[in-house]
């Protein structure tokens, strides 16, 4: 709101603070009697060495007493100022609130809370990244849905965002899936079933192995072979790529997602030698029972292996030369990483290479760690077969949906109930991957995940059908007037469920910068779902469509217009398509 820089400007006169640094520090009070700004004075305490409660006391005497323009605009704005303890707490006029914040919301459109301030930076977000060969099961959902909200977030914010997939597709699980397919193969049942199959002779091999070790010495020379350039393991490897990248494209293309680049480990392990000879020039390669590595003592962390004993890659050698290549062609300003907890020790590694390396853009590669998914029958692995695909998570989800959307709308069409059921099924899934911090553990329950009532996505999409609703059944008349209000009629909005309302559409912008700056979507989750709790609250208690006058109502009208933008706006940011009806 811009009447936080108004107060911030007055405060910083009077205590030779930064206008900046005292914006930052202004704050919600918990309650609302309590005001509807505060501005905490125990930081200034450590300065001045007067308590918190006397500065308090102190600055709000110099308000009042200013005789600037600066202090008089504000004041007008005020209705009162008060302090508590070590807070100076501000009470903003509730017409003058309801027109500022109405305003700013009816400016920003559709995108209410997008900026310009990245304006000119690159930012690759990678994320995804499943193995081929491999099903594509709910961790990968995971990655997938939190790295697209992430990247959607940065674009929100005027940066140039490249979205890579950075495909498993090289190392020495290839040279197992290529014994297990020159022995145990089915031509017919990989046309049928491509990754079916392939996880079928993935997971017999590591059976097999575990009687016969010497098939996981076979496996490694066959990568060696690949890796080399053998003719029959590089059409065997391109055929397993081929398929798999069909299979994971039809995920991506129902869930809306498009990468700007799909290069694999495989891309980048001709660079490895460049990344070898440099190391060796900086004399930052040491022998380690023949094995190469470099020594990382100085960061407390194990050394970092960068080619194996027999010379063949790994996955900190084939990632050191992808941030190169991506620094040389996309120049870029943050090179994100959404990968899971576990691999947090590999990616400090790396990065830490680079920094021995004098790379200057080492402290530009962050990794976006996130936790598990489990259900009730506990993990899931590859090697056992044992995996939850994502396909048949989002097909349960759109099917349970699809029951709800029948029973409750007995006389829509068929078409129509799909189409809904498929993008509150998808959004429901996605949400849940989104709702809470992204390192704790998420725990499926269709209970909490389709209840239309509950924290969910099918709660908020409601919500912006509610509102849609109410733009639809307006008469001619009110319509309009909603559409060329007046001042006057939106400072109207004073009691005390439009002004929770209000305040929660005000903090939408707030939790989107707050949400980009910290990676973590779910901050920017729970404000769009702190509008929908309140809006309701206030459908619930308020006539709209009906209310004492026309001015009211058609303000009454504006504000959920407001409040179905801002909603929707946060559920695009997540990935998630707003419905009309449900």
């Amino acid at each position: 709101m811009e009447i936080l820089s108004d107060i911030a400007k007055v405060i910083a006169a009077h205590c030779a603070e930064d206008k900046t640094m005292v914006e930052m520090s202004l704050t919600s009070p918990p309650r609302p009697e309590m005001g509807d700004v505060a501005f905490p004075c125990f930081r200034l305490a450590r300065v001045m060495r007067k308590p918190p409660r006397e500065i308090a006391d102190s600055l709000k005497t110099c308000l009042e007493s200013d005789v600037s323009r600066e202090a008089a605009d504000l004041l007008e704005k005020l209705d009162r100022v008060e302090t508590a303890g070590g807070y100076l707490n501000f009470f903003i006029k509730r017409d003058y609130l309801a027109r500022s914040i109405m305003r700013e919301s009816m400016a920003g459109g559709e995108r209410p809370g997008a900026s310009s301030e990245g304006e000119g930076k690159t930012v690759i977000v990678e994320y995804s990244s499943p193995n081929i060969a491999k099903p594509f099961h709910v961790g990968h959902g995971f990655s997938t849905f939190l790295g697209e909200a992430i990247a959607n977030l940065f674009e929100y914010g005027g940066y140039k965002v490249e979205r890579f997939n950075h495909l498993g597709d090289y190392g020495t699980q290839f040279g197992k899936l290529i014994v297990a397919w020159k022995r145990w193969g089915d031509e017919a049942a990989l046309e049928a079933s491509p990754i079916g199959e392939l996880t079928r002779i993935y997971v017999k091999f590591h059976e097999m192995a575990e009687k016969d070790p010497s098939l996981d010495d076979e496996a490694r020379e066959a990568f060696g072979r690949l890796e080399h350039g053998s003719e029959e393991e590089v059409t065997l490897w391109q055929q397993f790529r081929d398929v798999s990248l069909k299979e994971f494209n039809r995920v991506y293309d129902r869930v809306g997602i498009r990468f700007d680049n799909t290069n694999g480990e495989s891309y980048y392990s001709p660079m490895i030698p460049d990344v070898v000879r440099q190391l060796r020039e900086m004399n930052l390669l040491e022998e380690s029972e023949g094995a190469q590595v470099v020594s990382l003592d100085e960061f407390k962390l194990n050394p970092c292996l960068i080619l194996k004993r027999d010379g063949s890659t790994i996955y900190a050698s084939r990632d050191i030369a992808s941030i190169l290549y991506r620094d040389r062609t996309y120049h870029f300003d943050k090179n994100i990483y959404v990968v899971g907890i576990p691999q947090k020790n590999h990616f400090n590694q790396v990065f830490a290479v680079l920094k021995k390396m004098g790379f200057p853009k080492a402290d530009g590669n962050i990794h976006v760690a996130f936790g598990t998914v489990r259900f009730t029958d506990g993990a899931f692995s590859t090697r056992t077969g044992n995996v939850i695909i994502l396909e048949d998570l989002l097909n349960t989800s759109v099917a349970k949906t699809r029951a709800i959307i029948e029973a409750n709308n007995p006389a829509m069409g068929r078409a129509e109930i799909d189409e809904i059921a498929e993008n509150v099924g998808v959004g429901a899934v996605r949400y849940t991957f989104l709702r809470n911090g992204r390192e704790r553990d998420i725990v499926f329950s269709w209970e909490e995940v389709l209840d239309f009532e509950g924290e969910s996505a099918p709660y908020l999409l409601y919500t912006v059908t509610r509102c849609a609703s109410l733009e639809r059944k307006a008469s001619s008349e009110l319509a309009e007037r909603s559409r060329r209000i007046s001042d006057e009629e939106l400072g109207m909005l004073v009691s005390d469920d439009e002004q929770n309302v209000l305040k929660e559409i005000a903090r939408f912008p707030e939790s989107v910068a707050a949400a980009r700056e910290a990676y973590e979507p779910s901050v920017m989750m729970r404000q769009i779902m702190a509008i929908a709790r309140s809006f309701n609250t206030f459908y619930h208690n308020a006539q709209i469509l009906r209310a004492d006058n026309e001015s009211l109502g058609a303000a009454r009208l504006c504000l959920a217009q407001a409040v179905g933008r801002t909603i929707a706006a946060g559920l695009r940011i997540a990935g998630i398509k707003p419905v009309d009806k449900m």
